[in-house]
């Protein structure tokens, strides 16, 4: 899955948590059903709580990976609206 495959698009790189999470629960609020969130993170508590964040709110992570720029590995998540 490509970024650009995404509706709206989150940057939380250097937040810790909660604040991507809550970053990502206001973003999809403001969202279409079935549309598509793509996020960026660094913190990687942001894993778990972004895939209890779907499964309590009826939300449906697509995909997930971890890439690396070298000097801290990068969280990207596309969740799609519930």
């Amino acid at each position: 899955m490509l970024k650009d495959q995404a509706n709206e698009e989150l940057d939380a790189k250097g937040l810790r948590c909660p604040e991507p999470l809550m970053l990502a629960r206001n973003k999809i609020r403001a969202m279409e059903t079935a549309q598509v969130l793509y996020i960026e993170a660094t913190d990687p508590t942001t894993e778990r709580d972004l895939v209890n964040f779907c499964r309590f709110m009826g939300h449906e992570m697509l995909f997930q990976r971890t890439q690396s720029d070298g000097s801290e590995p990068i969280f990207e998540f596309w969740i799609k609206k519930g």
